[in-house]
């Protein structure tokens, strides 16, 4: 009966110690993802020591935070540089590490008192605010830079206008979005786990919420473990171990859940004129490539350019269906089935909605000499995506309904949690 026992009495150090497990745990697990990455695409070789201070931005942004670009060249050449664009690898290992070290002291419990949920999340809360902050104050960084042209370099020189482009981390809003970010990843957990211990005005959210949040989730990593293996296998085949290791270690949830929205018909726009050192596949680049107007990234417009990528509708009905049905089994079992459709449309929209939100990017960096136009050649250049939201949530609520009626068919035959035994047949 251990799951039925009260809450522990713990002193303050040890709850304490806790919650700066959860907040640690988490911080270095990005950091790590975002080291390796950042050195898979070559940033390594950054001078001035700038390699850590990258690497802590990475962090911030991959945490809510914001970080901004600056350029700085004096009177001779003008500079200006932005970046909006969250390495999700980064952040899913902060959510999937912190999430768990979290519930490890709760997990055998099944009720818990509000005070003491509230308390444990504020403690987790601050603990992560002070790294945060850490990471923040650490995340600022220049760099000077020649802007391709002889005559340029040398006057800005002479004048003291050599031109800077670098980073700071606004440490105020990094903060405030921060921490709205371990708020959301501590709620979502309690949303999804089953390990995490409830209140007893919330259990029915054991029954009612839970299911289809956790077959959301295990949806989108379902999406990551495929691109994992895709990437590896690319990897292998086509080389490139470089850059493949930084697209995955960077970007590998931003391009597979952007597979699943494709795949049930969801779509993104955007351009890219040219290339800023972000790491794309080069499929998405093809499509992309254009100095003058949009390209809709979809099924029809990347099977212009490669075929295969019909194969997203199969492994979006395999995968969509394979949760609701893992959705339907943690449903109480009498739930009707168009019930179960209900509540996956709606999870499987929101789902795709946030995906849309978080996987847009906007960066742009150009450097140009007074007066005489354009000199960026190399050093200038933008890519942007932005997703089609609208299109998104109505494929996300078509492909709810019908892999929630499906999986919750399919699960009548299977034994849900909490029936009773069938009485046993006479002899």
């Amino acid at each position: 009966m251990s799951q039925l026992r009260g809450p522990a009495r713990s002193g303050p150090l040890r709850v304490w110690g806790e919650a700066l497990a959860a907040a640690a745990a988490g911080i270095v697990a990005m950091y790590v993802v975002a080291a390796l990455g950042l050195w898979a695409a070559g940033a390594g070789d950054l001078p001035g020591g700038g390699f850590l201070h990258v690497v802590a931005a990475a962090v911030a942004i991959a945490a809510g935070g914001s970080v901004g670009l600056t350029g700085d060249a004096g009177v001779i050449v003008q500079a200006d540089a932005a970046l909006d664009a969250v390495p999700l690898s980064v952040t899913l290992a902060g959510v999937l590490v912190t999430a768990t070290v979290f519930l490890r002291p709760l997990r055998h419990r099944a009720v818990a008192t509000g005070r003491e949920l509230l308390a444990r999340v504020a403690r987790t809360a601050a603990c992560w605010l002070v790294l945060l902050l850490v990471t923040a104050l650490v995340a600022r960084h220049s760099f000077r830079i020649a802007v391709g042209n002889d005559l340029a370099d040398q006057l800005g020189t002479e004048l003291g206008a050599t031109p800077t482009v670098g980073f700071r981390a606004d440490v105020p809003a990094t903060l405030g979005f921060g921490l709205l970010w371990v708020l959301a990843v501590l709620a979502l957990t309690f949303l999804v786990s089953r390990r995490a211990p409830l209140t007893s005005p919330l259990l029915h959210l054991q029954n009612w919420v839970r299911p289809p949040a956790f077959a959301m989730l295990t949806a989108l990593l379902a999406y990551v473990a495929i691109g994992l293996i895709a990437g590896v296998v690319v990897l292998i085949v086509k080389g490139h171990p470089a850059e493949t290791a930084a697209v995955i270690l960077l970007g590998l949830p931003n391009l597979a859940w952007m597979a699943l929205g494709i795949g049930t018909g969801g779509a993104w726009s955007g351009h890219v004129d040219k290339a800023i050192g972000l790491p794309m596949p080069q499929l998405l680049d093809d499509v992309l490539h254009t100095r003058h107007g949009r390209r809709t990234v979809d099924l029809g417009s990347l099977a212009e350019h490669d075929g295969r990528v019909w194969l997203l509708v199969a492994v979006a009905a395999v995968v969509l269906l394979g949760a609701a049905f893992t959705g339907a089994v943690r449903s109480p079992a009498r739930l009707p089935a168009w019930r179960h459709a209900l509540e996956t449309a709606l999870a499987l929209a929101l789902t795709l909605l946030v995906v849309g939100l978080i996987t847009r990017i906007f960066a742009h960096y150009g450097l140009s000499l007074v007066g005489v136009g354009d000199l960026g050649g190399d050093l200038g250049g933008e890519v942007v995506l932005e997703p089609q939201l609208p299109r998104l949530v109505a494929a996300g609520a078509v492909w709810g309904l019908v892999t929630g009626f499906l999986g919750s068919l399919l699960a009548r035959r299977v034994r849900h949690p909490g029936e009773a035994d069938e009485a046993p047949r006479a002899a």
